[in-house]
């Protein structure tokens, strides 16, 4: 499976962007899909996730700001960024992990640049 991740750029404080993942296969074959971000110096983060069934996960740095959703007709997973602060700026990698599986399948990196 390949996982394609899209949206990153360059956007001042304050201001949105939506990423997006799309996987190459059914995205009902993943229990969960979501983001992983890590910064300059910095730890890798679990950012969100979303399961099958719609239920959703949120790091406390990005609780109410950001938003995760996922299209299964799609296959695709989004995260709608509000509120960029500098602090978010990162790598941010989508996932997915199979059922019954505890490897998760990563996608390629897209760079999101918060200035100040």
């Amino acid at each position: 499976v390949q996982l394609q991740a899209s949206g990153g750029g360059l956007v001042q404080a304050g201001g949105s962007l939506r990423l997006s993942c799309t996987a190459s296969e059914s995205s009902d074959r993943f229990r969960d899909m979501g983001w992983y971000r890590q910064g300059p110096g910095a730890k890798r983060e679990l950012v969100a996730r979303i399961s099958l069934a719609g239920n959703m996960n949120y790091a406390d740095s990005v609780r109410g700001r950001f938003i995760i959703s996922r299209d299964n007709a799609k296959s695709t997973v989004y995260l709608q960024m509000n509120s960029l602060k500098p602090e978010d700026t990162a790598v941010y990698h989508c996932y997915a992990l199979r059922w019954g599986r505890s490897t998760e399948i990563w996608g390629q990196g897209t760079l999101v640049t918060v200035s100040s």
